[in-house]
C-alpha cells in the first residue's frame, strides 16, 4: 500500500517525538531502532523509509528538542516569557519528576559530548536559538545590554539552572532535592537580576549578585513581569 506524503510526514512526525521521549529517558545508546519503531506504532521496516541511519534520528531529535524548548520559553504570540517565569518553571518539581518531557540539555549533553559531529552541529544550532530567546527574556528588563552581553549571560544562567535540575534529579531524597530546587530558583534570579541597570558588569561577582538582589522581592517582581519598574 502506497501513502501519500501527508501520512508519511505524520509519520516522520510521531517517530521523531516518541523517539524524542524515549532517548530522554533511556539515553541514545540504550535506545534501539526495534523499540523506537514500536514505541511510534510502526514495524522496522518502515525505519529507512524515513532516515537513512539512527545517527540521523538522533540528530533530528536533538533539532527537533531544541526547537520545541526554545517554544516553551515564548508566549502563544512569540514573545519571550519574562525571565523569572522560565527560572520558575525551569527548575521546578514538575520539570525535575517528567524528564521525558524535560530539557533536552538535560537529559542529552552527556551523550552529544560523545555523539558524531552530526549529532553535535544540531545540538550548538539549536542549542543558539534556545539562547536566543533566553537572551530576549532579560533584555526584556535589561535593555541596556548588547545581544552578546545578553547571550553571554542566558549561556550562564542556562549552565547554572542545567546544572541544579540535574543535580537534584540525581538526589534520591526527596526533601532534599526540593530544597536545592528552591535554592537554585534564588541564586538564578540573583543572576538574571545581575543584568538590571545599577550593576557595572553583566558578569559580575557572587557578592556583586548578592548585593543587586537585596531587598530580592522588587527586583523579582520585575523580572517575573518583564517590566523595569522605572518603565511602567
Amino acid at each position: 500500500m502506497r501513502y501519500d506524503a501527508d501520512h508519511k510526514q505524520a509519520s516522520r512526525r510521531r517517530i521523531v517525538r516518541t523517539a524524542g521521549e524515549r532517548f530522554r529517558r533511556d539515553g541514545f545508546a540504550s535506545s534501539g531502532v526495534a523499540a523506537l519503531m514500536a514505541d511510534a506504532g510502526l514495524t522496522n521496516g518502515a525505519f529507512y523509509a524515513h532516515f537513512s541511519s539512527k545517527d540521523e534520528l538522533v540528530a533530528t531529535v536533538v533539532a527537533d528538542s531544541l526547537r520545541e524548548q526554545s517554544r516553551l520559553f515564548e508566549d502563544p504570540a512569540g514573545a519571550p516569557l519574562p525571565v523569572a517565569v522560565v527560572i520558575d518553571l525551569y527548575l521546578s518539581e514538575e520539570h525535575r519528576d517528567d524528564p521525558a518531557h524535560g530539557c533536552p540539555s538535560a537529559a542529552f549533553i552527556d551523550e552529544v559530548a560523545r555523539a558524531s559531529t552530526r549529532v553535535q552541529a544540531a545540538y550548538a544550532d539549536g542549542l543558539d536559538g534556545v539562547l536566543g530567546v533566553l537572551a530576549r527574556s532579560i533584555r526584556a528588563t535589561s535593555s541596556h545590554l548588547d545581544a552578546d552581553d545578553a547571550v553571554a549571560l542566558a549561556q550562564d544562567l542556562l549552565a547554572y539552572m542545567l546544572g541544579a535540575l540535574q543535580l537534584a534529579r540525581a538526589v534520591a531524597d526527596e526533601e532534599r532535592s526540593g530544597r536545592i530546587l528552591q535554592q537554585s530558583r534564588l541564586r538564578a534570579m540573583d543572576i538574571a537580576a545581575s543584568a538590571l541597570p545599577g550593576t557595572d558588569s553583566p558578569h559580575p561577582s557572587r557578592g556583586q549578585r548578592a548585593a543587586t538582589t537585596l531587598g530580592g522581592e522588587d527586583l523579582r517582581s520585575e523580572l517575573r513581569s518583564g517590566v523595569r519598574e522605572d518603565e511602567r
